[in-house]
């Protein structure tokens, strides 16, 4: 519930108000005043007359009617301030500063929500409680320090905790950040994260608003909502990126199959955020970089140029960047390099990176960028680095550089790393409207972060080969929760059109026998009951007679929880995996990987919300470590690949119509040379 009253109020009154700027209240009313607020402002101190030159009220029963009220008093006395407030003076957005309601207590808590009902039957905003307050170029309702400068294409950060907003603020300020609104929700006891995403995607204005979005998620309240607005403004032209905390507990709930005991509340996130094209990052440094890098140019390759005047940092930065699979294209060896060369200083390199040597100038910086930006073909992106070596000053090649990446077409990332010895040169160069990044490796590490983020693909919902009327009929006449016997199982797959290895599940040797002469030596036999086979000594490979076939017939059915031996041809191939897990408010998250042991070895998986479409499941595939394996290394054969993509689309498609599965993983898939086929799976479902 987010209101013209809140973002842009015509009239503000601080409660709790005071001379004192070291008191939160006394340092907002300083921060509105600085920030020249427009509008009408008083405040509300019972022992003062005046505040800071504003006319100041005992009572908030006295005050004129007002807009927005901005609230720092202790908790007692809220509720009823809030009453008289919205009630008698025409109130309709609140910014809460207080704490001491639900995230301390739980009569604070019960307090809140009268607050709460309150603001909403009287179609009031309510920012907090618990908060550092609003900030946008229309007023300055923070209570702390510093204020970053303000420019409606500058950043909007949207926090649920008003402390990390705050640090935020000071890594991206000496970036050279601006900021164009500072969201911090507190409690959200009304207006969550999620909320404000709506706001701005339901008011978009792609020439007034601005293109960058920095969110510091501490709770997802509502996956399906950050997700829409998200995924709406990405493609509406806007660049986001986020961190989401809290996500270090284990597992989560207990899990008895591979894919539920990896399939954790993080994973859950990380496939939200891919879902949706959102950056994800780990830590305050980390998202004001990305978030540097969104005001560039875009970077539309991986083939990056390095210009420098030192060789140590320029090797650090190539280091980075080739690790993230980065291309540092070699420029050497051609007549066009040699022309570059004849114009730099003697000695200077310019094999990329391009070394213009500790004592090039400001002309040799902007012939070797012209070089990179007009001649050589293969460069997408250029990275600058140029820092001071103590004997001059490096104004003039910082306005090169500046008037470099106004005018040329590829983005430039510039490395001003003298941050002491050139500090009133790197604030010059900020301060005229550019980023700055003092360290090549976090700026490489961001790179890397928003190459690899897909943008939001199609969400439709791919049905071809999936018997859906089929997949209920199963679900529904199965009577009991827990897993699926192997028949249900097969049955369930082939309605989804994932093939499935020939086989046979039962307690009498006869059958048994009968199947194994039918599909010819060697063949598997597997306990059926047991939760993790192999590690009850439940799986045997290679049987290649039926004297041996009899002899662990027996052995398996003497295993506790033993019901039944599966039997099925030994078959082949490169083990892959499958799997899914049904979280709360986030649905099903689907797995992929690197199949056997090494699944749970390597946890090398990558996760998506289903239903996954053809491109999402196919950049799932591509983002795993062993994704060379799936290609072919060392003169095995690949797999193939789309066929991969195909079997993990169908199986998001079977799960989007039975919510009752909550955990499924099949391993391995075994890709052979005739195809891809479900060798081992297991399904749990709950009535």
């Amino acid at each position: 519930m987010i209101n013209r009253e809140l973002i842009n109020p015509h009239s503000i009154v601080v409660v709790g108000g005071s001379n004192k700027t070291s008191k939160p209240g006394g340092n907002c009313i300083r921060n509105l005043l600085n920030g020249k607020y427009a509008g009408k402002l008083c405040a509300v101190n019972a022992k003062e007359t005046e505040v800071q030159g504003l006319p100041c009220y005992h009572n908030v029963s006295d005050i004129p009617q007002t807009e927005l009220a901005i609230i720092s008093i202790p908790a007692v006395a809220c509720l009823e301030t809030v009453k008289i407030l919205v009630q008698e003076k025409g109130v309709k957005a609140i910014i809460m500063f207080t704490a001491g309601f639900g995230e301390s207590t739980v009569e604070g808590g019960q307090i809140e929500h009268k607050i709460l009902e309150i603001c909403n039957s009287a179609g009031v905003s309510l920012i907090g409680p618990n908060c550092i307050g609003l900030l946008n170029c229309n007023h300055h309702s923070l209570f702390t320090l510093p204020i970053p400068d303000m420019s409606p294409r500058g950043v909007d950060m949207i926090s649920s905790s008003g402390g990390t907003a705050l640090f935020i603020m000071e890594t991206s300020i000496r970036m050279g950040l601006l900021f164009n609104s500072v969201w911090s929700v507190g409690n959200a006891a009304q207006i969550s994260v999620e909320d404000v995403l709506e706001y701005m995607d339901e008011n978009f204005n792609a020439e007034r608003d601005s293109l960058i979005k920095l969110l510091y998620i501490e709770s997802i309240k509502n996956p399906d909502k950050l997700l829409e607005h998200t995924t709406s403004l990405i493609r509406k032209g806007c660049r986001i990126a986020a961190i989401k905390s809290g996500t270090s507990e284990s597992g989560s709930r207990a899990a008895t199959s591979h894919t539920g005991a990896m399939a954790n509340p993080d994973l859950a996130v990380e496939a939200l955020f891919r879902k949706a094209g959102i950056v994800r990052c780990y830590s305050r440094e980390e998202l004001a970089t990305v978030g540097a890098i969104f005001t560039l140019k875009e970077l539309k390759g991986k083939n990056l140029a390095i210009v420098t005047h030192a060789g140590g940092p320029a090797v650090l930065l190539t280091d980075s960047l080739s690790k993230g699979n980065m291309e540092i294209p070699k420029l050497s060896d051609t007549a066009l390099a040699d022309e570059l060369k004849a114009k730099l200083l003697p000695g200077s390199s310019v094999s990329n990176p391009i070394d213009i040597l500790g004592t090039g100038g400001p002309e040799h910086l902007a012939t070797a960028i012209d070089y990179c930006e007009n001649r050589f073909e293969n460069i997408d992106g250029i990275a600058v680095i140029f820092g001071s070596p103590g004997l001059t000053r490096v104004y003039e090649a910082y306005e090169v550089l500046a008037d470099k990446m106004k005018t040329c077409k590829k983005p430039i990332f510039p490395i001003l790393p003298s941050v002491s010895t050139a500090w009133d040169e790197t604030d010059f160069f900020v301060k005229k409207g550019y980023v700055n990044f003092s360290d090549e490796a976090v700026l490489a590490e961001g790179l890397i972060k928003v190459l690899k983020t897909p943008h939001p693909l199609a969400n439709n919902l791919e049905l071809k080969g999936v018997d859906i009327p089929k997949v209920r009929r199963i679900i529904d006449s199965i009577s009991e929760s827990g897993y699926i016997k192997p028949a249900e199982l097969q049955d369930l797959f082939h309605a989804a059109s994932i093939p499935t290895v020939e086989e046979i599940a039962s307690a009498d040797w006869n059958e048994i026998s009968t199947f194994a002469e039918k599909v010819k030596y060697p063949v598997v036999a597997k306990a059926v009951g047991p939760v993790h086979k192999s590690d009850a000594g439940g799986v045997v490979l290679n049987i290649r007679s039926e004297k041996h076939l009899q002899f662990e017939f027996l052995r398996l059915m003497q295993i506790p929880e033993t019901t039944a031996v599966l039997v099925q041809p030994m078959l082949k191939g490169i083990e892959l995996f499958a799997g899914a897990k049904y979280e709360e408010r986030f649905g099903h998250i689907v797995l992929c990987g690197l199949g056997g042991i090494f699944v749970e070895i390597f946890h090398d998986v990558a996760s998506g919300l289903a239903p996954l479409a053809t491109e999402e499941a196919l950049s799932m595939v591509r983002s795993l470590k062993g994704y060379k394996v799936f290609r072919g290394a060392r003169g095995q054969n690949g797999i193939d690949e789309m066929l991969f993509v195909k079997i993990i689309v169908q199986l998001s498609a079977l799960l989007r119509f039975a919510d009752e599965i909550k955990e499924l993983d099949i391993n391995p898939l075994l890709a052979t040379e005739d195809g891809i086929i479900a060798v081992d799976a297991r399904v749990r479902i709950e009535k």
